[in-house]
């Protein structure tokens, strides 16, 4: 076993707030929503038939979508929590990255 990697630096290891976990975390709430759009459109669409109604796919999908939109704020928001979390967290790094080019462009050392 190696001792050594486990004494290394904290910032030598991956982040949970890094632009891997930003992009995962992105990719995970945009399928869970095309998943709940999906779910819902199966359902409107076999449930009237049990009562004898057909509705369009095309009117089931619009309806999924319109119905998925607010729902999935709801249940998915520690996901969604998480992706706004990810977009601050990389935004204040951008910025104190300029800020700090800038100093050093106007010559003020940025150390």
């Amino acid at each position: 076993m190696n001792d050594a990697a486990d004494n290394r630096p904290d910032q030598d290891r991956p982040t949970a707030t890094g632009k891997g976990a930003l992009a995962r975390d992105v990719v995970l709430y945009s399928l869970a929503r095309m998943l709940l759009v999906l779910v819902l459109a199966v359902v409107i669409l076999y449930v009237p038939r049990a009562f004898g109604v057909e509705i369009p796919l095309l009117i089931a999908a619009l309806f999924a979508v319109l119905i998925a939109m607010p729902l999935s704020l709801v249940l998915f928001a520690p996901l969604r929590r998480r992706v706004n979390a990810g977009i601050a967290d990389v935004d204040a790094r951008r910025r104190a990255e300029r800020a700090d080019l800038e100093a050093r462009l106007r010559g003020r050392d940025g150390k």
